[in-house]
């Protein structure tokens, strides 16, 4: 396998673009990024491009070719990846694959979603297709439904509190200031999440990640082209896991087993530890998920990951800086751009060029979860190359 680089990024702001098509997002997010690369059109081999539901938020499938063509890359291989919100980072990975391979010299990927063409319900609907439908949807349990019992669950067992949870959202909101694209460029206090109106107890609406539109978009290139590149970022380890669909086939509510797995591999082929990592950018969708993902990366035991945010470890200038431009609760989540925007985060971090800059960071990881767990990508960057 080859080394493999990031030499471009793009996206457009996130938040609700009612003035915006879905194609306009792709062409907007694509040619930024091939602009940041520097590299010809005439260069790039294979498209990739992750969306969750596009053809029932925008009534458009086929969205490879959508890509190729108004981006002007055709007659170019282009494929869509569908992994619910995980569908960016898959994306990534497969384009990650088949440059290592040595198939192509360049792709460009793309995650994008358009979600508030369609009304309020219609988009939980739609969201809820990323469950089980026989056995969770069908009786009208959401994913802030699916969360709300992982956190009751995960109080239960283990004393987290209500301050705890809410704190993880103050955390991203603070961050996602200074972040000319985020959905929410505000902060917010423990009390105003404690006080937002109650979404699936014991979740409120600060708790939860908003609807958005938006597109992210990246440039990769082996080792031997990347080098001509000014400030390339080196991928240095990808992971995959899966687990049950449904949650109650799981057994347990408060780990989320794809997340080890996609971890290990991940830093198995990284050749580095956990403890490396100068940045995190993981999964918020809703605020407890952050502190599971911090007990299943192995930043701290299962269950502290409470503590762990009340101690104030993941804020900018913690033991672990997480999130550092708002994540998905104050940046915003278009499900099918998420994992892109993550990685886009860490290369602006390690190139040095971040809106909240940290003082020479080496290694960055980012981890992108499909529904309540069932799917999870896992991936670490470097300054250098292995």
């Amino acid at each position: 396998m080859r080394n493999v680089a990031v030499v471009g990024v793009g996206q457009t702001a996130f938040g609700e673009h009612w003035d915006k098509s879905l194609r306009d997002l792709i062409v907007e997010a694509g040619n930024v990024a091939i602009n940041d690369s520097g590299v010809e059109r005439s260069a790039i081999q294979s498209l990739f491009i992750g969306s969750m539901s596009s053809g029932r938020y925008a009534g458009q499938e086929h969205l490879g070719a959508l890509a190729a063509d108004v981006l002007r890359l055709t007659p170019i291989p282009a494929t869509r990846f569908e992994g619910a919100c995980a569908s960016g980072s898959l994306a990534f990975r497969n384009a990650y694959i088949d440059v290592a391979s040595g198939q192509h010299d360049c792709a460009i990927v793309l995650g994008v979603e358009k979600m508030t063409d369609v009304k309020g319900p219609e988009a939980i609907t739609s969201l809820a297709a990323a469950g089980d439908q026989e056995w969770e949807a069908a009786i009208g349990l959401t994913f802030a439904g699916l969360y709300a019992l992982i956190a009751r669950k995960h109080m239960h067992d283990f004393g987290t509190t209500r301050e705890q949870m809410a704190m993880v959202s103050v955390n991203n909101h603070k961050n996602g200031v200074a972040n000319k694209y985020a959905q929410f460029q505000t902060s917010i206090t423990v009390q105003d999440v404690l006080k937002s109106s109650l979404v699936a107890d014991p979740l409120r609406l600060l708790d939860c990640s908003p609807i958005t539109d938006g597109a992210a978009a990246l440039v990769l290139m082996s080792e031997e082209k990347a080098k001509r590149i000014a400030n390339p970022v080196w991928i240095l380890g990808s992971g995959q896991g899966s687990d049950t669909l449904a949650l109650h086939d799981r057994a347990s509510f408060t780990e989320m087993p794809a997340t080890v797995v996609a971890a290990k591999e991940a830093l198995k082929g990284a050749g580095v530890k956990i403890s490396n990592m100068s940045l995190l950018e993981v999964h918020d969708c809703f605020s407890i998920n952050e502190l599971i993902a911090l007990e299943d990366l192995g930043f701290c035991r299962k269950g502290e990951g409470g503590k762990f945010v009340e101690a104030g470890k993941i804020a900018i200038g913690g033991e672990i800086p997480v999130n550092t431009t708002g994540g998905l609760k104050a940046g915003g989540h278009p499900v099918g751009a998420t994992g892109v925007r993550q990685i886009i985060d860490i290369v602006r971090q390690l190139r040095g060029d971040s809106c909240n800059q940290l003082k020479n960071p080496e290694y960055g990881m980012n981890l992108n979860v499909g529904g309540s767990g069932a799917t999870a990508v896992v991936n670490v960057f470097g300054k250098e190359m292995k």
